[in-house]
């Protein structure tokens, strides 16, 4: 088996979120969308991104489809992003933060702002 292929299959098993969440608020930092922030929609772990609220906005033609009760033409929607190309914001600092992880006295793994130390759990 070549390189490449045992390099992709090590890719395909180890499926990440890099502990990004469905309702994080996150900085694009790189693309055509640099610097616009957004709530998480969807988070993807197995092709490794994320959809992030207005930004990477694609347009997708569809064909009107009357039993579904689909109207066709041009319709605009976020499009996925790679989550290495987004930073999670803090909401308590309100700065772009890498993720750290601590245990509470109670036992619950919580997850953690690198700058500030507060928690980014709801």
């Amino acid at each position: 088996m070549s390189s490449i292929q045992e390099r992709r299959e090590r890719m395909e098993s180890a499926a990440t979120t890099a502990g990004i969440k469905r309702g994080d608020q996150v900085r694009v930092m790189t693309g055509r969308d640099r610097g616009k922030s957004g709530r998480v929609l969807a988070v993807n772990p197995s092709k490794r991104t994320v959809t992030v609220e207005h930004s990477n906005i694609i347009k997708r033609h569809t064909r009107p489809n009357p039993s579904k009760n689909v109207k066709g033409g041009i319709v605009e929607k976020e499009g996925p992003i790679a989550i290495s190309n987004v930073l999670l914001l803090c909401p308590a600092c309100n700065k772009g933060s890498r993720l750290g992880h601590k245990v509470l006295p109670d036992g619950t793994k919580v997850r953690v702002c690198r700058h500030c130390g507060n928690t980014l759990e709801k």
